[in-house]
């Protein structure tokens, strides 16, 4: 079994704070086997780590968290961009068409842009996974949501720390029964449902921390655009 993480940010991200090399280190010292930096509609952060992950022993992976009019999506294994905007669907099949992974975080958070309010059953479990256990949590009641709806459809589960600073990397880990240490076997290995998922919570005041430093970030960079 490989240890992957599968929904972290850069500072690439809107509401990210740390560089590439530090996700990268944090993953290989928590005992990472495979890394995805997933930014906010942006993929370059990305293609840097998967391109520099074998310097720390990791699988790389690519991938981006699509602001899709229904909400967040993540796309894993692509190449190019996948415009935010478009419909559920219509992200979903761009992602298929780079042969990509959808997996869908959070979708029961609605404080957290999940799709769940503005998507069908039949269109959720058209995902090719469902992130299950976010590490970023109150109650974990949105959670528990995501695993009996992936359970009662079928769909493959994941887990993701959703870290937005490099030292939550790990929180939460999917572990992916590949048969190689390749993004392409990582990626088969959940699209076939080989997978279980650990996690912990994100300590509630280093979840504030996050969201205050991202709401500031996102302060400054707005303040920029103006100068």
């Amino acid at each position: 079994m490989l240890s992957v993480e599968l929904h972290c940010h850069s500072e690439l991200s809107h509401d990210g704070r740390d560089p590439v090399d530090m996700l990268l280190e944090q993953a290989a010292a928590v005992g990472m086997d495979a890394l995805a930096v997933t930014d906010h509609d942006e993929l370059d952060a990305s293609l840097e780590a998967a391109d520099r992950a074998d310097e720390y022993g990791l699988v790389g992976i690519t991938g981006m968290e699509v602001t899709s009019a229904a909400g967040h999506v993540l796309a894993l294994g692509i190449e190019e961009p996948i415009p935010a905007g478009l419909p559920f669907d219509d992200t979903l099949d761009r992602i298929a068409d780079q042969g990509g992974l959808s997996v869908i975080p959070h979708p029961f958070q609605k404080s957290r842009h999940g799709v769940e309010p503005h998507v069908t059953d039949e269109q959720l479990a058209r995902a090719d996974a469902i992130e299950v256990y976010n590490s970023r949590l109150l109650t974990g009641r949105a959670n528990r949501k995501a695993e009996a709806f992936a359970l009662d459809h079928g769909v493959p589960m994941t887990a993701g720390s959703d870290a937005h600073i490099a030292e939550m990397v790990g929180q939460a880990v999917t572990e992916v029964g590949a048969d190689d240490r390749t993004q392409t076997a990582v990626l088969d290995a959940i699209r076939e449902g080989r997978t279980s998922v650990v996690g912990q919570r994100t300590p509630w005041h280093i979840s504030f921390r996050q969201a205050a430093g991202g709401a500031k970030r996102r302060v400054r960079r707005r303040m920029a655009q103006f100068l």
